[in-house]
């Protein structure tokens, strides 16, 4: 679908003054313009109709009517996206916003936690022969690593990967007794959705951390709900990861409470050797 706003956007300095003109009248009010006839547009620009459909196939489109079609589908990525609010621009103010967003996040995801779910996920990785750890895009995809990272050093047999193809062809392959353990923030990667649709035909145990109601939790044996209010402030990087994150740590130190001496062993293996080549005391974090 092309992106009419996107490229006026970016295009813009490369255009006659007539487009300019009609660049600008469409950019400062999205909503007005798709009410407009050819001719109001062009009366509004000071140019005249044909110049208006010239505009409209530079920018890709067949006719005017396709044009405000195309513009009309850019215009669903939401108005703070046209005219965003003003927000914190100190340094204090914006630390002073990331910081609270996230507290607050931490302790909605406690209250939401469903327990019982993390208790079922947490007993089917201790008891997995092998533990599959997926997720894409940006914060999924650290998630997938992050799950990784915490397991292995309890002992267990995990593989994490990002690369849907690769994620498919993993959960072809997998060994009975395989536990999928899959991260999605939106919910609607529809890729993901179907890899775990193909792990049920495998009879691989899923369990889907992501959000309630979703494309991806209708492919989970054991869901993990992780939602949360987005920010209003576009600039702000989204605390959903720490929702994540809390879930992420929550689940794996119940594995390794469940796992118990094993999963104790393992990990002062791990200590013995950051000790010996890297700390001089077991004082620093296990490897992180």
């Amino acid at each position: 679908m092309l992106d009419i706003v996107g490229l006026l956007q970016t295009e813009k300095n490369d255009f006659t003054r007539s487009e300019r003109a009609l660049t600008e009248i469409v950019l400062a009010d999205v909503d007005s313009v798709l009410k407009m006839s050819i001719v109001d547009l062009a009366a509004h620009a000071d140019v005249s109709p044909p110049t208006v459909t010239r505009f409209c196939r530079r920018l890709g489109c067949d006719s005017y009517a396709d044009f405000k079609v195309r513009l009309a589908q850019s215009r669903f990525v939401g108005q703070r996206y046209f005219a965003p609010a003003a927000g914190p621009s100190s340094v204090h103010e914006i630390a002073q916003g990331v910081v609270n967003g996230i507290q607050s996040i931490i302790y909605e995801t406690f209250d939401n936690l469903d327990f019982a779910a993390v208790e079922r996920a947490a007993e089917s990785i201790a008891k997995s022969s092998f533990v599959l750890s997926f997720g894409s895009g940006g914060a999924s995809s650290m998630m997938a690593g992050e799950i990784e990272t915490r397991l292995f050093r309890l002992g267990l047999k995990v593989a994490s990967t990002d690369d849907h193809q690769l994620q498919l062809m993993r959960v072809a392959a997998a060994p009975p007794g395989t536990v999928i353990v899959a991260f999605s923030l939106s919910g609607n990667n529809a890729q993901l959705a179907k890899t775990l649709t193909v792990a049920e035909e495998y009879g691989l145990t899923r369990v889907v951390a992501t959000r309630s109601g979703s494309m991806v939790s209708a492919q989970s044996d054991i869901l993990l709900p992780v939602n949360w209010h987005e920010n209003a402030d576009i600039l702000r990087p989204t605390p959903g990861r720490y929702a994540f994150l809390a879930t992420v740590d929550v689940l794996s130190q119940t594995v390794a409470t469940r796992l118990g001496p094993a999963a104790v062993a393992s990990m002062r293996r791990i200590k013995h050797q950051l000790v010996v080549n890297r700390d001089g005391d077991d004082g620093q974090p296990l490897g992180d």
